[in-house]
């Protein structure tokens, strides 16, 4: 148990570098003078290294093994969160914001992979959740902390301090970390002559990943689901809360912190529900979808600024956003033996992510084209929503049918298993 948290440590702390910026857009726009195609391009160079990166993160934990993947990507998003803080040019601070970009990716996958190697599989929805649960709560130290010592000493002094988090945790992982229960190691890779991978290795497994439909089933219901609330609280919630809404900072904060407690909260929720009901899986994700697209949709037709009550409900909403994102593992799980659960995750992974990329930089460029007008930026949101459905409804039933034959093969498997 202690071991997995150490893992989960490091991903607490690779959202709170993820998301440091979230609470300093206005100041980032002021310190490198730029505009808001511009500001967008530091989260979407973050976010498109992260999801390009997905499928090598995968394939490196399936040979390396969770320690050696979290220390390298413990080595770069330090090096990047210190760099940024140091940064004092547009170019220089989009270089180390990809550099952060890089090893925040080496993170989350390696966590599941941690998870599933030192807990029974049936526990797996609710160690999933869990781990993006606290790392979340990551989040709440950029909303209430961050944004507290941003405003009282500056750029500098913020981002370069919470850079010792890394430090903190690279000697966690160094001293502590073990990738596996002592007897329970996982199926050796095949070798080539030269201590290689066999011929083919990376392309059979990102072959069999993909050909498994719950795979590509898991990366729509991410893409369709994390997305809408990644794109406020990486960008462009507190521009929203303030400049649209007419908001003071403060209360802006407060309910970017209430995004991040209801997914804390949706999170537990979730876990449990689908540890208990597989068959609530389709359920869950198709609410998610459809709160947050009315929630978004009564927000940005409200005439005027939205009320309180409204915006706060808005926030509830976003923050099921990713526990909802996180029922597309419980889809590729199943769909995919251990030694390929990384590649697997890797490309379900890609799914919110590259939603999140398309998105920001679809809202930033639409508010530089209609003069800073929300309504019409984040009307982006419903577009990148039908097309996941569409997608996840042509391979929901695939998923399930196949998911199905795996269970038969091997509950026969194991009656003609000899004692």
């Amino acid at each position: 148990m202690w071991v997995w948290g150490i893992g989960v440590a490091v991903y607490f702390v690779a959202i709170t570098f993820r998301t440091s910026l979230g609470v300093a857009g206005i100041d980032a726009a002021h310190r490198f003078d730029i505009n808001a195609s511009a500001l967008s391009s530091f989260s979407i160079l973050q976010l498109l290294v992260y999801a390009g990166m997905q499928i090598p993160v995968g394939l490196l934990v399936d040979r390396w093994g969770t320690r050696r993947v979290l220390l390298l990507g413990i080595l770069l998003f330090t090096a990047g969160q210190f760099g940024f803080a140091l940064s004092s040019s547009y170019g220089t601070a989009l270089a180390f914001r990809a550099l952060l970009g890089c090893g925040d990716a080496m993170t989350f996958i390696a966590v599941l992979r941690l998870g599933a190697r030192w807990f029974p599989a049936r526990r797996g929805p609710v160690i999933a959740q869990v781990a993006a649960l606290i790392g979340m709560s990551g989040n709440l130290v950029t909303t209430l902390v961050l944004a507290r010592v941003l405003a009282a000493f500056g750029w500098t002094a913020t981002f370069a301090g919470s850079a010792a988090g890394g430090l903190v945790v690279l000697l966690l992982v160094v001293f502590f970390l073990r990738d596996h229960p002592e007897g329970f190691e996982p199926p050796a890779v095949p070798k080539g002559g030269d201590g290689a991978p066999g011929p083919g290795f990376v392309r059979r497994q990102i072959t069999a990943a993909w050909r498994e439909p719950g795979t590509r089933a898991g990366m729509w219901v991410h893409f369709t689901c994390q997305f809408p609330g990644m794109v406020f609280l990486l960008l462009w919630g507190m521009p929203f809360l303030v400049q649209a809404q007419g908001l003071d900072k403060g209360t802006a904060g407060e309910l970017l912190t209430l995004v991040v407690i209801s997914n804390m909260c949706c999170g537990l929720v979730y876990g449990q529900v689908i540890a208990r009901h597989h068959a609530a899986r389709t359920p869950l994700v198709l609410g998610t979808v459809a709160a947050t697209a009315a929630a978004w949709a009564a927000t940005l037709a409200w005439p005027g600024q939205a009320p309180m009550w409204l915006l706060v409900l808005l926030c509830v909403v976003l923050g099921a956003c990713g526990p909802g994102s996180m029922i597309g593992f419980d889809f590729s799980r199943p769909a995919n033996p251990p030694e390929r659960h990384g590649t697997a995750s890797g490309i379900v992974n890609m799914g919110g992510f590259t939603a999140s990329m398309t998105t920001l930089f679809a809202v930033g460029v639409l508010l530089d084209l209609t003069g800073d007008n929300f309504r019409i930026a984040f009307a982006s949101v419903f577009v990148l929503q039908a097309l996941g459905l569409v997608q996840f409804a042509r391979l929901r039933g695939r998923a399930v049918r196949r998911e199905r034959e795996r269970i038969v093969a091997s509950r026969v498997e194991a009656v003609h298993v000899p004692v």
